[in-house]
């Protein structure tokens, strides 16, 4: 299967991230010199994603990696279960991708 990002869930992931953080819409459009709140709103709804630029820059604001700011059908993060309990299948995805590629 073809990886694919899954808007809705990436923009409750983000809401997700600001509110443990105590941000507000406001707070990230005026982080990211937005000209309105509306594309912040846009992506908390499911609507659009942030653009590559504004995702890299939301992920030193949330002192996190993209990969866990995006959630897809590829990706465990956003399914609300903790990393640890993936480490050894991506210990054995990394080791069959390892193998496959030599």
């Amino acid at each position: 299967m073809f990886p694919t990002i899954d808007k809705r869930s990436t923009g409750i992931q983000l809401r997700k991230m600001m509110d443990e953080r105590g941000l507000t819409v406001k707070d990230i459009q005026k982080y990211l010199c937005l000209g309105s709140v509306q594309s912040v709103y846009h992506w908390l709804n499911g609507i659009s994603l942030p653009t590559v630029d504004n995702l890299y820059a939301l992920s030193e604001l949330f002192q996190t990696p993209v990969d866990e700011m995006l959630c897809g059908n590829r990706h465990p993060f956003c399914s609300g279960k903790k990393k640890s309990q993936y480490k050894r299948l991506w210990a054995y995805y990394d080791k069959r991708n390892d193998s496959s590629a030599a």
